[in-house]
C-alpha cells in the first residue's frame, strides 16, 4: 500500500529551499570546480543537474538544478532491486527460486548474463548481476518475474516524485514505448542512497540487502573515476574510502548516484547530464566534468 503520510513528509523534504554551497563553521565543503565544469557543459548546450548531501548531518553541500527530472538510464535498476530484496525480507519468494531467461527477455549492451551458457540462475543471483554489471538481461528476467507495476508502487511508497523505473530494458525503443528507461531528480537519488546507506529503506535487512549488491558495482567511470579505486574490488574501504554507488549510461546520458565515505565524513550524491553525443570530445568533456565533482566530494570526506 502506498504510504500517502510518507509522501507527504517526503515531499516537504523536496521543497525544503536547496543551498547552492554549504559551508558550516569548520567545515572545508568547496565545490567551485563542480560548478566551473558542470557550468562549461551548461553553456555549451547540456542539462547538468547535481546533489550532494553530508550523511551525519543532513547538510545540503551541494544543489545545481538538482530538482529537474532527467534520464537516468540504468540508474532506475535500484528500484526494482529494492522491490526484489523487499519480497526476499518478506519471504515473498526466495533468494534461491530459479529463473529462466526467454527469447522475450533478450537485449544486449550491458551485462554478462547473455554471454554465459547458464540457462537459468537463482533470483539472488541475478540481482547480483544487476548489481554488479547492470546487467539488461536480468534485470529483464527480474522484470517480468516481480513485474513493473509493483516497482512503480514502491517507488511510490517511498514518497519519490520525479524519479521512475519506466520501462523493461530494450535494444530500441519504439513510438509506443517509454522515451527513457528510467529518470530521476538528483535531489531524489541522492536522497535515496543517503536513506539506503541509513538502512531506512523499507527495513535495515532490504537497505542492507540493496546496498550489498551495489557495492559490486564495476563502473567507475565517471564521478567515482576521482576515487582512485579498484573497480573489480571495492567493498571494502581502500585508504579510507567506501563506494556505494550506481551509474546510467545512454546515448546522450551520463548520471551517476551514490555514497561515499571517507576518513572524515560521509556523503551521498547524484549527478546527471544529458548532452549531444555528437562525438568522442563532447562525451570526454562531460566525463571529464563528472570526474571533477569527483575530486571535490572525495575532498570533502577526507
Amino acid at each position: 500500500m502506498v504510504d500517502p503520510v510518507r509522501i507527504r513528509e517526503r515531499s516537504e523534504r523536496v521543497k525544503t529551499p536547496r543551498v547552492p554551497r554549504h559551508v558550516g563553521a569548520g567545515e572545508v565543503a568547496n565545490f567551485s570546480s563542480t560548478f566551473t565544469a558542470l557550468g562549461k557543459l551548461a553553456y555549451e548546450g547540456a542539462q547538468v543537474s547535481a546533489s550532494a548531501v553530508d550523511l551525519n548531518s543532513g547538510k545540503t553541500l551541494l544543489a545545481i538544478d538538482d530538482r529537474i527530472v532527467l534520464p537516468t538510464a540504468s540508474i532506475g535498476k535500484i528500484l526494482l532491486l529494492i522491490e526484489v530484496s523487499a519480497r526476499l525480507t518478506s519471504r515473498d519468494f526466495s533468494g534461491f527460486g530459479i529463473l529462466d531467461k526467454t527469447p522475450r527477455d533478450a537485449v544486449g549492451d550491458s551485462g554478462i548474463w547473455q554471454h554465459l551458457q547458464a540457462p537459468s540462475l537463482p533470483v539472488a543471483d541475478l540481482a547480483t548481476l544487476v548489481g554488479s554489471t547492470s546487467d539488461n538481461l536480468a534485470t529483464n528476467v527480474l522484470l517480468r518475474q516481480v513485474g513493473l507495476a509493483a516497482v512503480r508502487q514502491r517507488t511510490e511508497s517511498l514518497g519519490l516524485m520525479r524519479t521512475a523505473l519506466l520501462d523493461l530494458v530494450r535494444d530500441s525503443r519504439g513510438p509506443d514505448d517509454a522515451p527513457q528507461l528510467s529518470v530521476g531528480s538528483t535531489a531524489e537519488l541522492s536522497w535515496l542512497f543517503g536513506a539506503l546507506a541509513r538502512n531506512e529503506i523499507v527495513d535495515p535487512l532490504t537497505s542492507q540487502r540493496v546496498m550489498g549488491w551495489l557495492s559490486l558495482n564495476s563502473d567507475l567511470s565517471m564521478v567515482a573515476s576521482a576515487f582512485g579505486l579498484d573497480p573489480l574490488s571495492h567493498r571494502g574501504a581502500d585508504h579510507s574510502t567506501l563506494l556505494v554507488n550506481k551509474t546510467g549510461t545512454d546515448t546522450g546520458v551520463r548520471a551517476e548516484a551514490g555514497a561515499l565515505r571517507g576518513g572524515r565524513r560521509a556523503v551521498s550524491y547524484a549527478v546527471s547530464v544529458q548532452f549531444n553525443d555528437d562525438g568522442l570530445a563532447a562525451r570526454m568533456r562531460v566525463l571529464e566534468a563528472m570526474r571533477t565533482v569527483g575530486f571535490d566530494l572525495l575532498e570533502y570526506v577526507h
